[in-house]
């Protein structure tokens, strides 16, 4: 593609190599590393000069230094007098922290938002945002993709029927109406889920009927995986006959690999590479479903002013 320049941060590395090839491009030449004492370290090995550039890093852990890392790579960008910045961030790292839960809590996820608007960034590209109101943070657009309806074509592919999507907590019921939806699945579940504190959740009860039903289990991310293996222990107990579990971010926090390991009664466990799975994180049940065509195909979409349309929730034309 002409006119156009795309770089990789290191949180993203084998991601942004993959979505380069489906669009015939080089990634840009960056050296990208830390000085001695662990500050973050940047330099462009090419001219960007009035070029279109096409980031992509996620701000997943360790979120601050990726974050922090993406910051100065724009920042070299911009003082390399690059064009029009745009900002592909598949996992956006402080999407949890949208709101105050009492009363002396920062928003931080609106306080990223101002950081990448204030260094330069003119569009950010992202994917299944935890709260869409973090779109409202930005004075610039955002175009909030979704993994739905590729996860939706995994299950419709794989011809499983007799499906009951279920929302492992009210706050999901949308993103679970969206996948029954985009996978014409006729039932609907959610589990009434009762917080503790920010680290435990429990399951209480199941509001649907999941009785002898293939049983999917949605959500946006799965960190310590203590909501999942509730939601999967209240779904089984309710007699479904299959179960599986699928995010679009499998952030894996300890000790969610191991809680996933020991549910017996999964069938696999679905996510996608908007965050790079480490081989201690992999096991036999997990499937990862590359988001690289979904990237290319909007960067095109971008660079020839075409609508991302059908890449929003049950919009498959």
């Amino acid at each position: 593609m002409k006119g156009i320049k795309l770089i990789a941060g290191t949180a993203s590395k084998e991601l942004a190599k993959t979505v380069a090839t489906r669009l015939g491009v080089t990634l840009v030449d960056a050296d990208i590393g830390k000085f001695p004492n662990g500050e973050i370290r940047v330099e462009l090995k090419e001219s960007v000069r009035k070029q279109d550039i096409f980031i992509i890093q996620s701000t997943c852990p360790p979120v601050n230094d990726n974050l922090m890392e993406l910051l100065i790579l724009i920042d070299a960008l911009k003082r390399a007098s690059a064009g029009f910045i745009t900002v592909i961030i598949p996992y956006f790292g402080y999407s949890k922290q949208d709101k105050k839960k009492t009363g002396r809590e920062p928003i931080s996820s609106k306080l990223v938002a101002r950081m990448l608007e204030m260094v330069g960034v003119k569009r950010v590209v992202t994917f299944d945002l935890h709260a869409t109101q973090i779109e409202g943070f930005f004075d610039i657009p955002v175009e909030n993709l979704t993994a739905i309806n590729m996860i939706a074509d995994y299950f419709k592919k794989n011809n499983i029927k007799d499906t009951v999507i279920v929302a492992p907590d009210a706050g999901g019921v949308k993103r679970a109406r969206d996948l029954a939806n985009a996978m014409n699945a006729n039932r609907l579940a959610i589990i009434d889920k009762y917080r503790e504190d920010f680290t435990k959740a429990t399951a209480m009860n199941v509001v649907g009927k999941v009785e002898n039903m293939n049983a999917i289990i949605i959500d946006d991310f799965i960190d310590t995986g203590g909501s999942i293996v509730e939601a999967v222990k209240a779904v089984k107990n309710h007699n479904a006959a299959k179960i599986w579990v699928a995010c679009t971010h499998p952030l894996f926090t300890e000790p969610a690999t191991q809680r996933l390991k020991e549910l017996d009664e999964l069938e696999e466990v679905i996510v996608t590479d908007t965050i790079p799975l480490a081989k201690e994180k992999m096991f036999k049940k997990v499937r990862v479903l590359s988001t690289a065509d979904i990237i290319s195909d909007v960067i095109q979409r971008i660079s020839g002013g075409k609508s991302l349309h059908q890449h929003r929730p049950n919009n498959k034309h």
